[in-house]
């Protein structure tokens, strides 16, 4: 589908981005911003152990049997536990401000040596807070705790609900983050608020960094695979006849110079030179003219305004060549294809879903509308419209190798998340038939193979993956899948990471790899390093929402490099 970040041919519509974890053969909390890529054992709960609110405040709220009054008159700390339990009865009434009172005397009755009765104490406190909404107290109080005991898993959660709610997400996260190395994971309560931080961070950072960031244009390889997904696309066909001068017509696969003085046809001409970035100046001379190119011109700008991850520039060329009602249809229809894959980007599913119906209700017989709708309803998880539409771009173009392959990807995905072993199969075999009659097609071996691993077959994906090498050599993404297969399937983490900056050699503007070496460095302990991996994943955002995934990551593994140093805490690592 056609994005604001466009979608590689060969992987940003193959390889979703929950397929990472599957690859790396780790758990992770699913959100649009944010993924904790910490490994964890599998374990069932501990039994006894609670998932639900930490409300309650420690301790029995009546003196242990066997207890003297005598004694409890004598013993400072036994008055204070005293103190701390006629608190937890106030408590369990709802009489808070009471509790306050006792757990307040509790805390001045407890001897100084007696360090983990006191840190119960200020953390019964801080819940009573809690109760009257106190939120500063609840910190001062968790903060008491935490000093005495720095692994004391509820004041550290209890700490950080109150700083989401003081609006500190930076400390909240580190507090949460803590409580999830101290649970091994386990705690989906945790989880979650760790996840919801994250993505508010990173949807923060990306807001303010977005807008002010340089525009970055694609490697040469990300920009002729996001256009070879289009074949119905006027402006991505090379100069036609009459747009040559007569000496070029017969010079095949030499860069044409165009017959007259036009800001578009310059463009074209820059097009098949791959000198993409003097595409957007000759396209706004061209609009500026008011030249007979001017609808073309709007759109192959607003194109590229989308390829540099510049929506903003993108959508009022998109809206002027859809509203142009004289203008080629098929203008009008990549158009609106355009605009509805930059709407998804933003989070606007409906608006996106009239878009696409849009184009197809002008266009009826344009493949390129049902091919990319094809990829929307996948995103939307609604995959039998996915294979309709798949089917109406194939009955269009039946040699259309992408809508072939990405339909037999949809019919997996289908099969294998109703965990029909008969239809996996029946979608397997249907790969075998599609390598067969398009072998040189990449898409189809490289879908074929991301199957092959969900199965652990992983001796026939790799093979699959060197298939896509041969004929695909400088796609970067490839080698970034090769990479994480080598991991689940043989554990070889360097050789794993060889491919991966193997990907890196081959574009060094390639996000994806970025970012999976930051999260494999994250696994492996080495924060620092990931950080940095992530921070370069960053600058080469091609969209808010791709922004704030990344910042979310980042802040995931600064936050565990502040825990380490605080508490010593370490997630396990590879």
């Amino acid at each position: 589908m056609a994005a604001s970040k466009p979608v590689e041919s060969q992987s940003g519509s193959g390889f979703p981005r929950w397929q990472l974890a599957l690859l790396v053969g780790t758990p992770i909390v699913l959100g649009v911003g944010a993924v904790y890529l910490w490994k964890r054992n599998k374990t069932k709960d501990t039994p006894g152990k609670s998932n639900g609110e930490r409300t309650t405040p420690e301790g029995s709220a009546n003196p242990v049997q066997g207890q003297g009054v005598t004694h409890l008159e004598n013993s400072p700390l036994d008055r204070a536990q005293g103190a701390k339990n006629k608190g937890n009865k106030y408590f369990k009434a709802g009489k808070y401000e009471q509790a306050i009172q006792c757990y307040t005397e509790a805390i001045g009755l407890c001897p100084r040596d007696n360090q983990t009765d006191l840190s119960t104490f200020y953390q019964n406190r801080a819940a009573a807070y809690e109760q009257q909404m106190k939120w500063t107290e609840v910190v001062q109080d968790c903060t008491q705790a935490v000093v005495i005991n720095p692994r004391y898993i509820k004041a550290l959660f209890r700490r950080a609900k109150a700083l989401e709610r003081l609006d500190n997400k930076k400390e909240c996260l580190e507090d949460v983050t803590a409580v999830c190395i101290l649970e091994a994971f386990q705690n989906q309560q945790s989880m979650l608020l760790a996840d919801k931080v994250l993505k508010l961070l990173g949807k923060e950072k990306a807001k303010d960094q977005y807008k002010n960031r340089d525009p970055l244009m694609p490697s040469p390889q990300f920009i002729k695979s996001y256009f070879s997904s289009f074949t119905d696309d006027i402006i991505s066909q090379p100069l036609q006849k009459g747009e040559k001068k007569d000496e070029d017509k017969d010079n095949e696969g030499e860069a044409a110079e165009v017959t007259e003085s036009s800001g578009y046809l310059k463009a074209k001409q820059y097009m098949e030179e791959e000198n993409y970035d003097k595409i957007i100046s000759e396209c706004t001379k061209e609009v500026e003219s008011g030249g007979k190119y001017t609808a073309e011109a709007l759109l192959l700008r607003a194109t590229f305004y989308l390829l540099i991850g510049n929506a903003t520039g993108a959508q009022p060329d998109l809206d002027r060549v859809i509203n142009m009602e004289d203008a080629n249809v098929k203008l009008r229809a990549n158009a609106l294809i355009k605009r509805g894959s930059m709407y998804m980007q933003q989070q606007q599913p409906m608006m996106s879903t009239q878009d696409f119906n849009m184009a197809a209700e002008i266009d009826t017989r344009n493949a390129d509308v049902y091919h990319h709708r094809g990829q929307l309803k996948i995103l939307l998880d609604q995959v039998e419209e996915a294979v309709r539409d798949f089917d109406e771009c194939i009955l269009l173009r039946p040699d259309s190798a992408l809508a072939q392959a990405q339909k037999g990807f949809a019919l997996y995905r289908q099969a294998y998340t109703g965990n029909s072993q008969s239809q996996v199969q029946t979608a397997m075999d249907g790969f075998e038939d599609i390598i067969r009659r398009f072998p040189k097609c990449a898409e189809g071996y490289a879908l074929y193979a991301q199957a092959l691993t969900d199965q652990q077959q992983f001796g026939k994906a790799d093979h699959m993956y060197n298939k896509c090498i041969y004929l695909e050599p400088d796609n970067a993404t490839t080698y970034v899948h090769k990479g994480l297969l080598q991991l689940q399937w043989k554990q070889d983490l360097d050789r794993g990471l060889d491919f991966i900056s193997r990907a890196i050699e081959i574009d060094n503007k390639c996000d994806f790899a970025y970012e999976t070496m930051g999260t494999i460095e994250v696994q492996r302990g080495n924060l620092e390093k990931a950080i940095d991996m992530f921070n370069k994943a960053i600058n080469l955002a091609k969209s808010e929402m791709e922004m704030a995934h990344l910042y979310s990551l980042c802040d995931a593994a600064y936050a565990q490099t502040e825990v380490a140093r605080k508490y010593g805490l370490k997630p396990p690592t590879l």
